[in-house]
């Protein structure tokens, strides 16, 4: 089951986040850290009513932001599609003892879906460089990579931008 999320699910899903942190550095990516992602994210994420959870075996194993707000990073970025109705992917995350069992896409689907039942243009995200399953999977769902952006606080590699536009 997605829902919205709940002010006190905020704590277990910074659990999650770290977890899977630990999880992607023993795999040589570099992708999150002390900087990212923040408490104070996921509760501006909370607050705007853009962050869903995942529940599975009657718990919360994950979540996603479906953001209709564009970050600054993303302004300089040669999207495929004009500037009008769009969404934007950010933190998804599935608990490592969850993962590579379908429940990412689930949220995918959820968010895509989410989008066009709202007219949605497209949906835009970023992955890090780095990360190779990542980017194989938004590639196979029709992502198209474009442009990098930089996160410094994150990592001195590139985050590559990508985008699958709804109509």
């Amino acid at each position: 089951m997605i829902r919205k999320a709940k002010p006190t699910e905020i704590i277990q899903l910074m659990a999650i986040t770290k977890a899977c942190a630990l999880k992607m550095i023993a795999n040589g990516i570099y992708q999150w850290n002390e900087h990212y992602p923040t408490l104070n994210a996921f509760k501006k994420d909370l607050e705007r009513e853009e962050l869903y959870v995942l529940i599975a075996e009657e718990k919360v194993i994950g979540s996603v932001t479906i953001s209709s707000e564009k970050d600054e990073e993303y302004n300089d970025v040669s999207w495929l599609t004009n500037e009008s109705n769009h969404y934007y992917i950010h933190r998804l995350n599935i608990a490592p003892e969850f993962q590579h069992q379908g429940y990412a896409k689930e949220l995918m689907d959820f968010a895509e879906d989410f989008a066009r039942k709202d007219n949605a243009v497209s949906i835009r995200l970023d992955t890090f460089s780095q990360n190779k399953r990542n980017q194989k999977f938004y590639e196979a769902r029709g992502y198209k990579q474009l442009e990098s952006i930089f996160f410094p606080k994150q990592s001195e590699h590139p985050f590559y931008c990508y985008e699958l536009p709804l109509s």
